[in-house]
């Protein structure tokens, strides 16, 4: 028998994975093991939380939707502890993901599903992760977590309009309003903090306009996936795209799937 050391980082690590698990419906509040892993979805397995209906979790550096993963998070955590104790167990969490002095909890859970959460993922699942990443690149400008085992031809489509096409829209009125700010009559401050944070969505909004062309060139492709074939051949479905560009430029190249 092997004994292993207290390890409260990874022990949270490990909850905040199962509670991901909870999101898509691999694992249920209301019955032990595993609730599915293919075949047949009944949603009706998952009521103590429910899983997600469409199989699509956003990530985002700023709070843009009512249900990314923030917010499905902190749902999971009060329906498994209770509403008194939320804001000590969000903290509780947040502190032994070593929180800096100025993030509040949720900003701390935040940052670890923006940039740790899918390494953390692919590393315990040795390059063979169940949960894929739709990923637009180093700006953080659309990202998606999808449950492969719940995968279907339709999935891809729905992750660009749905929500791809969403945020992008969000980018759009979030710099009308700093726009608004810039022009009014705030403090210098307050217009530097507001042109930096502009600059940062433009670069967020050109990157999906990018990402946008190579999500399109894969959703009218309508790609197939066969859980027997292993997560490795699978993934390797939407990695390395090359998008044409017309006569005479050379094709766009990305990946669909956060690299591995």
């Amino acid at each position: 028998m092997t004994v292993r050391k207290a390890d409260l980082e990874r022990d949270v690590k490990s909850f905040i994975s199962y509670a991901v698990g909870c999101m898509f419906g691999r694992y249920s509040l209301d019955e032990e093991g595993l609730s599915y892993a293919g075949g047949e979805f009944d949603a009706s397995k998952y009521k103590s939380f429910p899983a997600d209906e469409d199989n699509v979790i956003p990530i985002t550096d700023e709070d843009y939707f009512d249900d990314d993963i923030v917010a499905r998070f902190v749902e999971f955590v009060r329906t498994v502890y209770d509403e008194e104790s939320l804001e000590d167990n969000l903290e509780f969490i947040a502190e032994a993901l070593s929180k800096r002095d100025n993030e509040t909890a949720r900003q701390r859970i935040r940052r670890y599903f923006l940039n740790e959460f899918y390494t953390d993922h692919v590393r315990i699942y040795q390059k063979r992760p169940i949960y894929w990443q739709f990923d637009s690149g180093r700006q953080h400008g659309f990202k998606a977590l999808v449950y492969m085992h719940r995968y279907d031809s339709n999935l891809v489509a729905r992750v660009r309009t749905e929500y791809l096409h969403m945020l992008q829209r969000k980018y759009e009125s979030e710099m009308k309003r700093l726009d608004s700010v810039i022009d009014s009559d705030v403090s210098k401050t307050e217009k530097r903090a507001a042109m930096k944070q502009k600059e940062k969505l433009q670069k967020q909004q050109s990157e999906c306009r990018e990402y946008d062309q190579v999500i399109a060139h894969i959703a009218n492709q309508r790609i197939e996936i066969d859980l027997d074939d292993g997560v490795k051949v699978n993934y390797a479905k939407f990695q390395n795209i090359e998008v044409p560009q017309g006569e005479g430029k050379a094709p766009l190249k990305n990946n669909l799937l956060k690299k591995i």
